[in-house]
């Protein structure tokens, strides 16, 4: 399995595509905006490819031809205004939907935020607010079209090393998770069908990644 990792240069995407790398099934294509991010995959041996989010939805389709499956881990940021969160979290996201669709791609996993559901909007503070309205609509997009989806909702992120051990389930009580823990979540998504149509939140917990995603 070719996986399209989108926002592959964020913390996530590189954890996952290193991963990817020792996995014998299942290898990234890493996108990044421009050559000049490519080092870091260039020396794990990982394979790139150039597209900008803010591309229109065939360029980004191209990116993603002879992929079977999208990984969308991309955000624009805390330190970008709305109009970059608009860009990015919401159209860009809806844009690699529709790239899916078009190379004939289904299956297609989200990192949303932690809760994205219309609450969560009212109670976040103002400068929270937009980047949670753009992951709603990410993903009520998402859960319109026929793609083959996972919505994973991560906790508080975090650099701390991983543990492997996770919380999951549709909700659970607000806590931190690693980075690395996440992105071996994704993995570990990718290697499941049974994740498909699944929707979770995940924090740090007690439960090794295997079976606490199996359980869900």
């Amino acid at each position: 399995m070719r996986v399209l990792i989108v926002g592959a240069n964020g913390q996530i995407g590189k954890h996952l595509v290193t991963y990817m790398q020792n996995h014998e099934e299942i290898k990234a294509v890493a996108m990044i905006r421009d050559e000049a991010q490519a080092d870091f995959f260039n020396k794990i041996g990982a394979e790139t490819v150039i597209a900008d989010l803010e591309d229109d939805v065939d360029a980004i389709a191209k990116a993603a031809a002879g992929c079977d499956a999208i990984v969308f881990t991309a955000g624009s940021g805390p330190h970008t205004g709305k109009d970059k969160t608009l860009l990015i979290d919401l159209d860009g996201a809806v844009k690699t939907m529709q790239a899916a669709e078009q190379a004939n791609i289904k299956r297609y996993i989200m990192i949303s935020s932690f809760d994205t559901r219309r609450a969560a909007i009212q109670e976040a503070s103002d400068s929270f607010a937009p980047y949670v309205v753009a992951k709603h609509y990410a993903d009520e997009w998402l859960r319109s079209t026929n793609l083959d989806y996972t919505i994973i909702h991560p906790g508080l992120l975090t650099n701390d090393e991983a543990n492997g051990k996770i919380t999951a389930a549709s909700t659970v009580g607000r806590e931190e998770i690693p980075r690395q823990d996440v992105a071996k979540v994704i993995l570990t998504c990718l290697e499941k069908n049974t994740t498909i149509g699944k929707e979770f939140q995940v924090v740090k917990g007690t439960i090794e990644i295997d079976e606490a995603i199996e359980k869900l």
